[in-house]
């Protein structure tokens, strides 16, 4: 019998295919049927947890309150949160201030928010190593969002990255990195030190190999890069659990985490690992 899978990273409003028809289709109202055929599919691999990066049309909520009859444990921040002009508006709500920030926080809380979902920078690009679709947030911001979400009895998720914010998220404390692509020797120090739980998202990079206007080579040196990262990041004790960024273009919902635990076994992380790992994870993200 196939080991329990837990999906630390998802997005249940998504398809795996085309990210604009996937919201379109709940415009009007959440779309029960597609959030039942999402859950329908991650039960069928055996999916037992998932926690979702949320969206601006309370999809993750209403997965939240179905998926118990599929098995399945889900947790949402309702929405992610980003600075106005930088990359997030594709899941959730922008601040511009703090007093704006302070705001979004109380709508996620009155929304029934598990947890507060934040971006920290931009998105890879694949067109040379190392580049982001935006700059990261300075020091400064990342630790003061940081500060304030906790300071409201949340726990967060940070999508991030880049070495010198991951490293800033984690020794302010972050509960999560997620993705954290192009971490080097000093973000992963910090993230042991502080505990942070990382979710490299391997199957979310794979899926963009051989895709049309992304530069193969680059992608192949990413996917190598993180593998390393992560080999190293054990060595150093930092919990590496399982997310693939399920439901984005090219991860299919239940498949996905599929391919993320045969990707993070070539790391060495065994299923009892990330069972571990993910447990951890679902209990530092349960609010209350």
């Amino acid at each position: 019998m196939e080991h329990a899978r837990f999906e630390c990273h998802g997005h249940v409003l998504m398809d795996g295919d085309d990210f604009t028809a996937a919201r379109d289709r709940h415009h009007s109202g959440v779309d029960d049927a597609h959030v039942r055929q999402v859950l329908s599919a991650l039960r069928e691999k055996n999916v037992v947890y998932f926690r979702d990066g949320g969206d601006a049309l309370g999809v993750s909520l209403r997965a939240r309150k179905l998926a118990g009859e599929y098995g399945i444990e889900l947790r949402s921040p309702a929405f992610a949160i980003h600075k106005k002009g930088r990359y997030g508006s594709i899941v959730g709500r922008s601040w511009q201030d703090l007093t704006e920030y302070r705001e979004r926080i109380r709508q996620a809380r009155d929304s029934g928010a598990d947890f507060i979902k934040l971006m920290f920078s931009g998105i890879l690009t694949f067109q040379s190593w190392g580049e982001l679709s935006c700059p990261s947030l300075t020091e400064e911001e990342i630790r003061e969002l940081i500060h304030v979400a906790h300071g409201e009895g949340f726990a967060v998720m940070a999508h991030v990255n880049g070495a010198e914010a991951i490293r800033a998220a984690a020794e302010a404390g972050v509960d999560s990195v997620e993705h954290g692509y192009f971490a080097d020797r000093t973000a992963l120090d910090a993230m042991a030190k502080a505990g942070t739980i990382w979710v490299p998202t391997l199957a979310a990079v794979a899926a963009f190999d051989g895709r049309k206007g992304f530069a193969a080579p680059v992608v192949e040196e990413t996917m190598s890069r993180q593998l390393e990262a992560i080999r190293l990041g054990v060595s150093l004790g930092v919990p590496i659990a399982p997310g693939s960024d399920s439901g984005a273009v090219g991860v299919p919902h239940g498949e996905g985490i599929k391919t993320e635990y045969a990707l993070l076994a070539r790391a060495g992380l065994t299923e009892d690992a990330l069972c571990r790992n993910a447990g951890l994870l679902a209990r530092r993200f349960r609010r209350g």
